[in-house]
């Protein structure tokens, strides 16, 4: 039932966007929607700005979440046209139901993992074996379930033997700006989020990045939906995400582009 109410909440959010933008007699503009992970929210809103000017006639209209949260919008028929994950665990899922057009998938971007604390956060920790220590009580981390930089944080506490320490004093977020935004209100000791978000705030300190091979590396595919109506357009978007000018926004808030 949950899943149903948000699918179609999403649903009326797009039509209600669609409603004068699209096949207006004047100005026959065209909407093209991207399903993006929610670490890419201020990335994209600069790139949609730019395209704006690059193609006057295309309305990109953006829906955020977590990966796993928008992979169940898109198998649930969410008319989307293009998927933005930041991991390929989702991409690759969608890819094996049939969703995804043939030929369209690509890595476009990398990212780092990070533990953060609050800029006014008193925590004397230094590397994320201390999160087992009882110098954190408190720790925000993405809904592995859904969320990658959950998944990542799991494989990252497996991989140095401290899962289960930090499991009892862990607080678990819908995204990983949830995870970012509790560390920088100082509800949580400290959390795991991307590089790239720790990177926008300014109100917390990064301590390090996980340690080598502790995760599989955080790339972020993109692809057209097979059944998006507006495919030439989709495709049209993903070729303009190569350009030049593009690569040096991503660059710009930390990502590095495949």
């Amino acid at each position: 039932m949950k899943k149903v109410i948000v699918l179609g909440t999403l649903i009326i959010v797009i039509l209600c966007a669609s409603f004068g933008v699209k096949e207006s007699s004047e100005t026959k503009s065209i909407e093209v929607i991207v399903s993006a992970a929610s670490s890419l929210k201020d990335t994209m809103e600069e790139i949609g700005e730019m395209y704006k000017k690059a193609a006057p006639n295309v309305k990109l209209t953006f829906v955020y979440g977590s990966s796993g949260a928008l992979q169940v919008q898109i198998e649930e028929g969410a008319p989307i046209d293009i998927f933005m994950s930041a991991s390929k665990k989702q991409m690759t899922a969608l890819e094996k139901e049939g969703l995804i057009k043939p030929g369209t998938k690509k890595e476009l971007l990398e990212n780092k993992i990070v533990l953060i604390t609050g800029k006014d956060k008193n925590v004397d920790i230094k590397s994320f074996e201390d999160c087992k220590t009882d110098k954190v009580r408190t720790i925000s981390l993405g809904q592995p379930e859904s969320v990658p930089v959950g998944q990542y944080s799991e494989e990252i506490f497996t991989a140095l033997g401290i899962l289960d320490r930090v499991k009892e004093k862990a607080k678990y977020g819908t995204d990983v700006r949830q995870v970012l935004s509790w560390v920088e209100s100082g509800e949580s000791d400290c959390g795991v989020v991307y590089a790239t978000d720790a990177a926008i705030s300014k109100n917390v300190n990064v301590i390090c990045e996980a340690p080598s091979s502790s995760c599989e590396k955080v790339i972020y595919p993109v692809a057209v939906l097979e059944r998006s109506e507006v495919q030439d357009e989709a495709e049209a978007f993903l070729s303009f995400l190569a350009e030049d000018k593009v690569v040096k926004v991503f660059e710009k808030y930390g990502f590095v582009v495949k």
